[in-house]
């Protein structure tokens, strides 16, 4: 029998948890023919949630429990929930009830049909119009200078194979998206349209900074376009300055006019410097994630396991 393993990180969602696992349960009974598993990563909550998830552990045994020792982010809970998935596929989803598991029959059904990736596209959200308006901004970047495979309207909600996941567990790349990762590997894909739902419990977590970082991690580990860009940002900083200088000269030798300007001189060195420390912060990013990647420190750490084997 095939096994579905669902995957939900949990993050201050003590008052949606029981209520998801109850819709959960009334998809697997309909699909019958299927053996669900359920890993919920509490990925440091400081709420009830570690003990919601424990009352319902105790009364079902397929629900597995993977407590992080601190709050890790969103993304590294996924990948610490399909690294003990035992499922030949997997689905993540939100504990927020925002992505309804009523869709899970049919992401299955298509994943059946062939296809290691079903995304379920957000179509249309019911949020706020600067949630919106900035997230529509993110995703088009994103599929301009990264991956222009990516689907239009992004994608939080979704099914992989368990090819696509053996491939996200071995790569084990830090400072990244895992949803762009699923995309970048490559396998084929198909999806299916859903309304992302308002939320009922609870408050988004997601702030600002948060997603400042998420926005930076995606293009970073998904593009060259930042290092990119610092180089033409140089060469054409440079030849501006050598054009200008080569004018100062002309009019020097044959006119034995001084070139005036401390106003226009000052907006040079404050426009260079600026343009300097740009750079710089583009390396450094760099730099910072290939120091990241070579101290080999783990990309969580397990404080409990409930149910596994």
């Amino acid at each position: 029998m095939t096994t579905l393993s669902i995957i939900v990180p949990v993050f201050f969602n003590e008052e949606s948890l029981p209520l998801l696992y109850e819709k959960l349960e009334q998809v697997s009974r309909q699909m019958n023919n299927v053996c669900f598993e359920y890993v919920f990563v509490d990925d440091g909550s400081k709420d009830n949630s570690y003990k919601v998830l424990l009352d319902i552990s105790k009364s079902d045994k397929r629900v597995k429990i993977v407590k992080l020792s601190r709050n890790f982010g969103s993304f590294v809970a996924c990948f610490a929930g399909l690294t003990y998935a035992k499922g030949d596929c997997a689905l993540i989803m939100a504990a927020d009830l925002q992505d309804p598991p009523e869709l899970i029959p049919e992401l299955f059904s298509k994943w059946q049909q062939g296809s290691e990736v079903v995304f379920a596209v957000k179509q249309k959200r019911e949020e706020s119009s600067m949630n919106i308006f900035f997230s529509s901004i993110f995703h088009r970047i994103f599929r301009l200078i990264a991956l222009g495979n990516a689907p239009k309207h992004g994608f939080d909600f979704v099914l992989i194979g368990r090819k696509v996941i053996d491939v996200l567990v071995k790569s084990g790349e830090k400072n990244s998206s895992i949803m762009g990762q699923i995309i970048w590997a490559g396998f084929k894909t198909d999806q299916i349209s859903y309304t992302k739902k308002a939320r009922l419990h609870g408050k988004s977590r997601w702030k600002f900074w948060t997603k400042i970082k998420y926005f930076i991690d995606s293009i970073m580990a998904f593009s060259y376009f930042p290092i990119r860009m610092a180089s033409f940002l140089g060469i054409g900083i440079a030849l501006i300055g050598f054009i200008f200088a080569v004018y100062a000269v002309y009019r020097r030798i044959f006119f034995g006019v001084n070139v005036p300007g401390f106003t226009l001189l000052l907006v040079v060195i404050l426009l260079t410097s600026g343009a300097q420390m740009i750079l710089l912060g583009i390396i450094g990013e760099y730099i910072w994630r290939a120091l990241d990647e070579a101290r080999k420190r783990p990309i969580f750490i397990v404080d409990e396991l409930i149910n596994n084997d």
